[in-house]
């Protein structure tokens, strides 16, 4: 594998990321259902600007494979301010490479240095290369939405994986 390095996100980095995640959309690994445009995904990058809940870009040999953020959880409730989502998605391209596993133990570790003491992700569950991934670092099912999720003509639950950060 060749060097992984990563970057808090820029804007110019905005169409990349959109068609990373669109592919993501495609393969039906989101819940996610209708491609989206640079545009339209703005305000959510906006969101990632202030340094407490961080967007990374994944670069190989200077190419963006890659991205991962914190996000909020019921943002504005004090008494939750200590869990953060973590989310990550790479290019079709890099997948199957441990580029996953990399990324998300540097998003762990971003998590553990800005004092969150709790990390969770939400996925579908029929997303099994994902559950893989996280149960690889310790993460467990905290919950089970069945069948919520429709699909072309199908259903799949959501599945809420939760990390304590030991500090």
């Amino acid at each position: 594998m060749s060097d992984i390095r990563f970057r808090i996100a820029q804007s110019k980095d905005l169409p990349i990321i959109t068609r990373i995640y669109n592919q993501a959309i495609q393969a039906q690994q989101t819940a996610d259902t209708v491609l989206l445009t640079a545009e339209q995904r703005l305000p959510w990058f906006e969101s990632h600007q202030d340094g407490k809940y961080p967007l990374y870009v994944v670069l190989q040999d200077d190419e963006t494979i890659g991205y991962g953020t914190l996000s909020k959880y019921r943002g504005g409730r004090g008494a939750l301010k200590g869990v953060v989502e973590v989310s990550y998605y790479l290019d079709q391209t890099a997948q199957g490479k441990g580029i996953g596993t990399t990324l998300l133990r540097f998003l762990l570790i971003v998590a553990k240095r800005l004092d969150f003491k709790h990390a969770y992700a939400l996925l579908l569950d029929s997303n099994v290369e994902s559950v893989g991934l996280l149960e690889k670092f310790g993460f467990v099912q905290w919950g089970h939405l069945p069948d919520i999720a429709e699909r072309e003509g199908t259903t799949c639950g959501q599945l809420i994986y939760g990390l304590p950060l030991d500090h």
